[in-house]
This record gives C-alpha cells, structure tokens and sequence, in this order.
C-alpha cells in the first residue's frame, strides 16, 4: 500500500505532493495531489481494459491518476491520461457506476476531445506529473529531506484548462462511452444512475456542487438521449458481481482510512461493524494513530480468510515497516509481491524495505527488484532514489550517479540531472547503453 499520511518519525507529509492550480473549483483551489496505491490503480483498470479495447485504445498506453480530493471529479487530459479524484472512487454506490464514469472519459480520451486552452494541460509532461506524486521510499525510511525534494514547482493551469468540455463533446462522450459498454458486454445503468443524481445537483449553487457537474454540465435533454442509449442496450439489466462489488467497498474502506482523520474513519467504522471493509479501515485508522498493535489485531482475521489477498499483506508490511520493525515487515512484503509478481510498487516497496534492513546480504536482491520496478513503472522518482542507495551499497558508482540523475530528470530539476549524468559518464564504459544514456541527460534542456 503506498498510499501515505503525515507520520511523525518521516517528519513530513507523506500523503502526496501538490501542483498548484489557479482559479479552479474551492476543492482544487489550494492543488492537486496525486497518490499512489497498487490495489486501487489495479481495480480501476480492471474496470477500465474491456472499455479501453472496446474504443480500440492500447491499454498500455493509458495511464490512470488518482487525485487526492473528497469531491466527485474525473478529467483527462492529452496523452491519453485519466485522472479520478479519490472522492468519486468512495462515493460511488456500485462498481457499474465508477464504470459508466470511465466509460464516459474514454469517450473523450478516443474521441480526442481536448479541454480548452490545452496549451497548459500539455505542459503536465511526464516528469511534471511524476513531481506530483511524493516518494513512498524516502519518506517511509525517514529520509525526509530526500522525500521532499520529490516536491517541485508546478505549472499554472487555468479552470478552463481542466475543467471545460462543450456540450456537443459531453453528448458525444456519453454515446461513445455507452457504446464501448455494449460492446464490452457491460451494462450502462451505472453511467445513467450516476448521471442522474448528478443532474439534481444542478440547482444548487456552485459551491455545494461536485466539480463533475460543473465540468460535465448535464441537460436534460443529454440526459434523455444518454437514457434512450442505455435502455436499448441488450446487457442494461446486468448487474455487478458480489466479488466486485467486495472488491469495490475494500478500496473505498482503504481511502476512507488513509484519507480521513481517524476519528473520521472510527465514527464511520464503529467497533461494532465487524465486517471486512470496517476491519480493513480501522486497522489503517489505529495505525495512523500509532497503535500498531491494533491495527495488526484488525488486519489478523482479514488475512486469515483472505490469505491470497496481496494488499492485505503489502499493509502487514506497511505497518511494521513504519513501525520501526524494518527487518520484520519484508516477509509480509515478500508474501504480497509473490501474490502479484508483476506489481511495481510492490517490487518497490519489497526492495525499499531490503535496503532499510542494512544488511549488505539483502542488497543485491533489493536492486533486482528495483530494477524490475522501474522497467514496469519508470514514472516513480522514488525508485529510481532507492535504485541510487542500491547501487551505492554495491559501489557501482557509475549507475549510482545515473539513477541519481534519473531521479532529478523525473522531478524536472535538469540542472541536477545534468550534473549527475556528467559524473555518471565518466563511471561508465564508453558507449554502453548506459552512458549513452547519461549522455542524452546532459543534452536535454529545461
């Protein structure tokens, strides 16, 4: 789980970073803050591959944000990229409902409907929107100052820019979205029922409306069409599956806990729910608190009935990991990158806690899984700083100083970059993939 909050021993704020944003919406009104967790992202696209496919988009393509905000909202924006605000992920009411919002953003995406005034929207370059998103490694070990370098300056993005479809787009984007989901063999009902409860959102002011409303203004007569679309649809009375809707309420326990203020979560999942969701939210609650015994009490009957749940055991580890138990939280790292081999964040958070252990045995183990991370992930910042530590143990000073310069690249700090990459150079063997590599480092500009 890599989703963070303030921690005390980190001495910082682990949550995420924040790119400034003028004249939005009082939600984004103070930036935007992207998170990272592996067990929503991976739900999402889960959601999302049959209606990517459908609209003949390159699943790998398509990268998936998480905005860290309590209102309802999704946009995109070019280069194929869908941010979701985490408000709308635990206030929707079933999984066909989030479906039908993805389904609706895809119609934008395949459609090529840009926001207006994109100039600012395509200025979120790779490396600007890797800035956004805090480093799980450096902050989680306690490098607070590394951590935090992974904050940057951001680019001004006007209201326009994120948040101004026209009505013609919006009405094209609901017919395409409803085709993708006939085609995928997926009902619509949970686009139009979501649509729906936004539509009677229109008459309040626009301080107590969700962003989604005011960005994708809902007529009656787009809402009339949208409905006479999905009612024809042969799969309409389909409805969800009980393990995706599990699926679903274990994500939204999981925000709601790191999210919330644990008095929050506590009133929300009082003692008395003993059911998964309401364990899974608490024992992030107790562990935000510092009990970490109670939070380890609430996770125990959780992994004992769902034991091949790799994001019950990436928690195990977090928690121990934060703890201050380093060398005891790489088993249940170990159990959970096993369950999902192919994860990212997990290799990450597995190679983090290796080199955390400081013991020169685990150092080689933790660069492969580094390496591997990257390969799969090769926007997080943070893996390519514990790449540097990893290569540094094994006095490989040459990749040492190129993942440092990796890392400053990705941030969008070329002058460190730079300087790196010139340093790595003169490590490395002439010509090498790799010092060609440093070589195209030192010539970038910014």
């Amino acid at each position: 789980m890599s989703i963070r909050y303030a921690a005390k021993a980190a001495g910082a704020f682990c949550l995420s970073a924040l790119l400034a944003f003028s004249g939005v919406s009082p939600a984004l009104a103070d930036g935007i803050s992207l998170v990272r967790d592996a067990e929503t992202e991976n739900m999402v696209r889960e959601y999302a591959l049959p209606i990517w496919r459908a609209a003949g988009l390159n699943p790998s393509s398509v990268r998936v944000y998480l905005v860290q905000d309590d209102t309802i909202n999704a946009f995109v924006a070019a280069g194929q990229r869908l941010f979701l605000n985490t408000g709308l992920i635990t206030q929707v009411d079933t999984p066909l409902e989030l479906t039908g919002v993805i389904a609706h953003e895809t119609g934008h995406m395949a459609g090529g409907h840009l926001v207006r005034g994109t100039e600012a929207m395509d200025k979120l370059s790779m490396p600007m929107i890797a800035s956004m998103i805090l480093g799980v490694g450096a902050m989680a070990a306690g490098a607070g100052d590394a951590g935090m370098a992974i904050i940057t300056g951001g680019a001004q993005v006007s209201q326009r820019s994120v948040l101004a479809y026209s009505r013609q787009q919006e009405g094209s984007a609901d017919q395409a979205g409803a085709t993708y989901l006939q085609k995928a063999g997926i009902s619509g009902k949970g686009m139009l029922d979501l649509f729906s409860k936004f539509r009677d959102q229109e008459a309040l002011s626009t301080t107590q409306q969700d962003p989604f409303i005011r960005s994708h203004p809902i007529s009656e007569e787009r809402l009339a069409a949208l409905e006479e679309r999905v009612k024809a649809s042969p799969f309409y009375s389909r409805t969800d599956s009980p393990e995706r809707v599990h699926q679903l309420k274990m994500v939204q326990a999981k925000l709601n806990g790191f999210v919330d203020d644990p008095v929050v979560t506590f009133r929300r999942y009082p003692e008395s729910d003993q059911s998964d969701y309401a364990r899974y939210a608490r024992s992030i609650a107790y562990h935000k608190n510092g009990d970490n015994d109670k939070s380890l009490a609430e996770l125990a009957p959780l992994l004992q009935k769902e034991a091949s749940n790799p994001y019950l055991w990436e928690l195990k580890g977090q928690v121990l990991f934060e703890g201050g138990k380093v060398p005891d939280s790489i088993e249940p790292y170990r159990k959970a990158l096993s369950l999902n081999p192919d994860e990212p964040q997990l290799q990450l958070e597995l190679g983090q806690a290796l080199l955390a252990a400081e013991k020169h045995a685990y150092d080689k183990e933790a660069l492969g899984y580094l390496q591997d991370s990257v390969k799969r992930d090769p926007e997080n910042p943070t893996t390519f700083f514990q790449l540097a530590i990893a290569y540094g143990r094994l006095n490989n000073i040459g990749m040492a100083e190129l993942s440092t310069a990796e890392y400053y690249e990705s941030i969008g700090e070329m002058r460190d970059a730079r300087g790196h990459a010139a340093v790595a150079q003169k490590h490395l063997k002439q010509g090498s993939p790799e010092w060609l590599r440093a070589q195209d480092l030192m010539q970038e500009e910014g």
